[in-house]
């Protein structure tokens, strides 16, 4: 079992930065590919980034590219979505997932609004 959970979602004007993390408990996180997906109201969850087990590896959205950087740190159990030049699209909210099959886990969301 993985427990899952993001913080660092906030109100942000357009054009802005924000930094989400998501802290995992558990020995083998490094075995998990890790990633994000959001939602925002009315919409499906959709994927925005994922990242390798080793972490070489990265994968976003069309729509984040460019703008959104994953990345992690094995030694802290942590990922991390770097978010820049943030739209009003972007307003949602934001789950972390680790994918080990057969298992995936999803933390709590953490709510990002994008607005002046």
């Amino acid at each position: 079992q993985l427990v899952l959970s993001e913080s660092g979602g906030g109100l942000v004007q357009p054009g802005g930065s924000l930094r989400l993390s998501c802290v995992t408990s558990g020995r083998t996180f490094s075995a998990y590919v890790m990633g994000w997906f959001r939602q925002a109201p009315g919409k499906e969850r959709e994927f925005v980034a994922a990242i390798s087990q080793s972490g070489a590896r990265t994968s976003y959205s069309n729509s984040v590219k460019g703008r959104f950087t994953i990345g992690r740190d094995d030694a802290k159990n942590t990922m991390y979505l770097q978010m820049n030049g943030l739209k009003d699209d972007d307003t949602a909210v934001y789950y972390c997932y680790a994918d080990r099959p057969p298992a995936t886990y999803w933390g709590q969301g953490t709510q990002v609004t994008v607005s002046s």
